[in-house]
């Protein structure tokens, strides 16, 4: 057989399965039919998309630098009490194991 009459006798093959496959609109009734009903009106989903392109942002919320907090207790104040603190033995030193009570 030469490769022109494989040729069209495929395509004969796939032409004659292919005649029973058709799509069509599923039943009503059957359980892969999808029904919806919308309860709001085409306008209010345009304006809320509208807004929710104006809002977009396209740089992450996670990585956004926060303000640093304002204080009025000078650096040294608050140091001092943390070296305070730390000789007391109110806080940790050091690395923490997770071990410790």
């Amino acid at each position: 057989m030469n490769k022109s009459s494989l040729l069209i006798a495929l395509a004969a093959f796939a032409a004659i399965a292919s005649t029973g496959v058709r799509a069509e609109t599923p039943d009503p009734a059957s359980q892969f039919a999808l029904q919806t009903e919308g309860s709001r009106t085409r306008a209010d989903v345009m304006a809320e998309a509208v807004t929710a392109v104006r809002t977009y942002s396209h740089v992450p919320s996670g990585s956004r630098v926060v303000a640093p907090v304002k204080s009025a207790v000078p650096t040294a104040i608050v140091r001092g009490e943390a070296a305070q603190a730390l000789r007391l033995g109110k806080i940790r030193s050091g690395e923490l194991t997770g071990l410790e009570g």
